[in-house]
C-alpha cells in the first residue's frame, strides 16, 4: 500500500474510492471517508492459529516474537493490481510519486478531516486515458500496461470477485495473462488483495532471506530467477511453510530488511 500520508499522530491511506484514517494510539480502529467498514489489518484472521502454525519453524518462531505486531494489509484489489504493475523495476519513492500523480490527474478530489486527498482512479478512467496522459504521470514503458490492465477490468475479463473465490493456481494463471504482470507481481496482488495467503512473492530481498536462513532447504541454482525456477521454488516454499506462507513471507521480509537497516521511505 503506497498511497499513505501521516499528519501528526494519524495515518491517512487512499484505498480505491475511499480514504482511511488510523490513529497511532489505536491502530486497529479504522475510520473511513465513505463510512465503510474495513478489516484493513485482517483482524478476522485467526492470528493465534496462524502464528502457532508458522512457529513450527524455529526461524519464524523467533521472528513472530520479535515482530509480534506485524500484520498483512487487505488492500483494494484494483488499486493493488495497478500499483504492483507500476512497481516493476522501480523504487518505493518513485512508485509512490507515480501513483500520486495518477490519482491527482485521474482521481476524484475529496476533503476528509479538513485535508484534501485524491481517490484512486477507477478502471474506466485509466482505460479511457490517452497514453500521453499516462506518460505524463511518469509511468514510462508501463503506461501501456496500466491502460491495458484497466481495460481488462472495465471489460470484466479480470474479475476480482471471481479471483478471490478461485483457487490460487487459477487466480494466478489469470493474472499472468495480463501484460506487465509476472510471477512476483501476481503473487503480491494475490496476497495483499485477493485472499491468497499461500502466495509468497519472491524478490531479491526474500531470496536473500531464504539463502540466509535456509541455505540447505531450497534450491537457488543460477543467478537468474526464470519463470520455471520461480514456480519450482514457490512450490518448495508452499510445501515447507504451508497454507500461511504469505504470513511467513512478511516476517522473513521484515527480518532481512531490519538486518540490513533499510528504511521504508
Amino acid at each position: 500500500m503506497f498511497l499513505w500520508q501521516k499528519f501528526e499522530k494519524k495515518w491517512y491511506i487512499v484505498n480505491g474510492d475511499d480514504v482511511l484514517s488510523v490513529h497511532e494510539d489505536s491502530p486497529m480502529q479504522v475510520t473511513s471517508y465513505q463510512n465503510n467498514e474495513y478489516d484493513l489489518f485482517r483482524q478476522g484472521d485467526n492470528t493465534d492459529k496462524i502464528i502457532k502454525s508458522i512457529s513450527k519453524d524455529p526461524v519464524l518462531r523467533e521472528a513472530a516474537k520479535e515482530f509480534a505486531g506485524l500484520r498483512l494489509l487487505r488492500q483494494n484489489p484494483f488499486q493493488c493490481y495497478i500499483s504492483f504493475i507500476v512497481s516493476s523495476n522501480s523504487s518505493i519513492q518513485n512508485i509512490r510519486l507515480t501513483l500520486q500523480r495518477l490519482s491527482k490527474k485521474f482521481g476524484k478530489k475529496i476533503t476528509f478531516d479538513g485535508k484534501e486527498f485524491h481517490l484512486f482512479p477507477s478502471p474506466v478512467k485509466l482505460a479511457n486515458a490517452r497514453e500521453s496522459e499516462l506518460l505524463s504521470c511518469g509511468l514510462g514503458y508501463r503506461a501501456k500496461f496500466v491502460k491495458n490492465a484497466a481495460a481488462l477490468v472495465k471489460e470484466k475479463q479480470i474479475d476480482f470477485d471471481f479471483l478471490k473465490k478461485a483457487d490460487y493456481n487459477v487466480a494466478k494463471s489469470s493474472l499472468l495473462e495480463v501484460d506487465g504482470i509476472g510471477n512476483k507481481v501476481a503473487d503480491c496482488i494475490l496476497l495483499f488483495s485477493l485472499e491468497k495467503l499461500e502466495a509468497f512473492p519472491l524478490d531479491r530481498w526474500i531470496i536473500r532471506s531464504l539463502q540466509n536462513y535456509y541455505p540447505k532447504k531450497f534450491s537457488f541454482e543460477g543467478k537468474t530467477l526464470t519463470d520455471k525456477k520461480y514456480q519450482a521454488l514457490h512450490e518448495q516454499i508452499i510445501n515447507y511453510f504451508g497454507p500461511y506462507a504469505g504470513y511467513c513471507q512478511q516476517f522473513l521480509f521484515k527480518m532481512i530488511r531490519e538486518s540490513n537497516q533499510k528504511k521504508w521511505h
